[in-house]
């Protein structure tokens, strides 16, 4: 808590904390924004994964059904004012399982193409249980061109202490040679007690070898409001378990594109959060834009309720001083590896070097960035840096919104100090 309090004085020169506000408007001025990306959450699962913190639920089928009728009126209500489809760069479906509503998936997209068009394709997250050939068949029928697929690991032992049972997933991964997925994203993750370097090099191995176009690694974090019967390993393990993926993936024809993600050079990425801007749909849901970033309630009920009212579901606003969206811009696109200087004035209205002249000099002597062209390049001292730090932010920040957004679907105000 505290690191993250004096880096977010240091950065946004300023003792103010982030303070979410319960207040919210029914328009969003997203006209404007360059490389908007949108968001859609479908929280329900068959069961509910113990390592797991966002906003889901047990899957109901009229309760989904009712859902899904208010996200289509939400995507009316955000929309309602657009006089032209707008270009955006991709549409993600995240969960929750979204694939339990495989056959409503397709009518949320045209409702969303009925507002917007999407240039660098649809992808959706895959719980490994939904890895059949009618639901991939229906997803590509839907348009949708990635998946991403979480398997966290190929090994018994690490799967039964996340609260997970083996299901024959290499079986079932077998069944996307037969589909022409432009991207295929395996999620894992380390860090979980007994894990070592053969188990993590064999998970690597296993999932570029069925199919895999990128791997995106997560450290097993222990969220206060999670019901883990076993604890991740300390820090100094973490690093030596994310050194040594990156010693892994250090081989020809695979990059290392964010911190914790790995992919082959030929093919897209697939990243749901590294966005200059987005809107999102849905329970918990977030949408970032120019000046402001607002949190749809975590309650579905209640989303159903605001939604009838013919009011958006948002349960919290922060609007941004200049500073605190630069700092923003800047988190993020240090996790992308890369910090691209007019993006950066093209967002926020002053250049880089104007705001963060001192500590880009340390940075740079210290080790942490190089440049070239108009782009700054995180080091590899830097990406351990900064997966201290996410950590960090996750437990000071992330952990406490969530906690308190589960319990109450309209909060007064949250700060983050």
């Amino acid at each position: 808590m505290l690191l993250t309090s004096l880096l977010r004085i240091l950065l946004t020169r300023s003792f103010r904390p982030f303070t979410f506000k319960g207040q919210y408007s029914n328009q969003l001025d997203f006209a404007g924004m360059d490389n908007l990306g949108l968001y859609v959450h479908i929280p329900f699962c068959k069961s509910i994964c113990s390592f797991c913190p966002y906003c889901k639920e047990l899957f109901d089928e009229e309760l989904a059904l009712k859902y899904k009728d208010a996200l289509l009126k939400e995507i009316d209500l955000v929309c309602k004012e657009t006089r032209e489809k707008k270009a955006v760069t991709s549409l993600y479906f995240g969960g929750g399982t979204p694939t339990l509503l495989i056959d409503h998936l397709s009518d949320i997209i045209q409702k969303l193409k009925e507002y917007f068009i999407i240039n660098d394709g649809i992808g959706v997250e895959i719980h490994p249980d939904e890895l059949t050939d009618e639901i991939l068949g229906k997803l590509q029928n839907a348009d949708v061109s990635m998946v991403s697929i979480g398997v966290q690991s190929f090994d018994e032992g690490c799967l039964q202490k996340i609260g997970r049972r083996n299901i024959k997933i290499k079986e079932k991964l077998s069944l996307l040679n037969k589909y022409s997925f432009s991207v295929i994203d395996m999620d894992l993750i380390f860090g979980i007690p007994g894990q070592d370097k053969q188990i993590l090099k064999n998970d690597i191995e296993t999932a570029f070898s069925y199919g895999a176009t990128q791997i995106s690694t997560y450290p097993f974090i222990d969220f206060t409001f999670a019901n883990n019967e076993y604890k991740p390993l300390p820090h100094k393990e973490k690093r030596i378990m994310l050194e040594y993926l990156n010693e892994l993936c250090s081989q020809p024809g695979i990059n290392r594109t964010s911190v914790w993600t790995f992919a082959k050079s030929d093919t897209k990425k697939y990243s749901s959060v590294t966005r200059d801007t987005f809107l999102g749909f849905g329970v918990s849901a977030t949408t970032l834009l120019q000046d402001i970033f607002k949190i749809n309630t975590f309650s579905i009920p209640e989303y159903i309720n605001r939604i009838d009212s013919n009011n958006l579901p948002t349960a919290l606003t922060l609007n941004f001083s200049k500073r605190q969206r630069a700092v923003y811009y800047l988190f993020w696109s240090a996790y992308s590896l890369h910090i691209n200087e007019d993006s950066f004035a093209g967002l926020i209205g002053k250049p880089l070097t104007q705001m963060y002249k001192f500590e880009l000099f340390i940075a740079k002597k210290l080790g942490l960035l190089t440049k070239k062209d108009n782009m700054y390049c995180l080091t590899s001292k830097a990406s351990y840096i900064y997966h201290y730090l996410e950590q960090k932010y996750t437990t000071a920040y992330i952990d406490k919104m969530w906690n308190i957004s589960r319990k109450i679907a309209f909060p007064r105000k949250i700060e983050l100090k």
